[in-house]
């Protein structure tokens, strides 16, 4: 059975807004080869809708690099409960919010590599509500921003056991944990 991995990069102080203001410093060789790895092991990307926006600005026009071509040519899955403009970056299927959980369940059992999730919010709480979130990968950068928005919420209430920790030659710490209640 596929795996759901959320990979999302946090401050020290547990913010996870604009990582682009104060991640790339950080990305040294091995952190990268560790990225490429994590990413290139799985073939599909769950994105709430907010985060696939986003991504869909950028992505597209990203290429020519083993890493930013495979992740254009990952099937992308976007959860969202109101329209989608899934022509910019392709293939995407939109799953309907209400259907999250039966649909994502579905694609666990089907053949292929893991599922990734980038970010940490809506998305990742109902699936670890509903047990079908397998892995939290929380990159610690070595940053301290005072403000933002937190890597966690009220809501993403679950008992989770720390399954591996990884540290780079920046600073920068992958700490893997897996839920252990839904």
């Amino acid at each position: 059975m596929r795996k759901i991995i959320a990979s999302t990069y946090t401050t020290l102080d547990g913010f996870i807004d604009d990582p682009h203001e104060w991640s790339l410093s950080h990305n040294s060789q091995d952190a990268m080869a560790y990225a490429f790895a994590l990413t290139t092991g799985c073939d599909a990307l769950l994105l709430g809708r907010v985060t696939y926006e986003g991504m869909a600005q950028a992505w597209p026009n990203m290429g020519g690099n083993p890493y930013a071509d495979h992740v254009n040519a990952m099937t992308k899955y976007v959860v969202a409960s109101r329209p989608v403009d899934t022509t910019a970056w392709n293939p995407t299927v939109v799953i309907p919010g209400d259907d999250l959980a039966a649909r994502t369940a579905e694609l666990k059992k089907q053949d292929g590599g893991d599922i990734l999730i980038w970010g940490n919010g809506r998305l990742t709480d109902d699936l670890a509500r509903h047990g079908l979130l397998d892995e939290y990968r929380i990159w610690i950068y070595p940053v301290l921003k005072g403000r933002g928005e937190p890597l966690f919420r009220p809501e993403s209430v679950t008992g989770i056991e720390l399954a591996d920790s990884t540290t780079f030659a920046s600073g920068v710490t992958v700490l893997t944990y897996r839920p252990t209640t839904a």
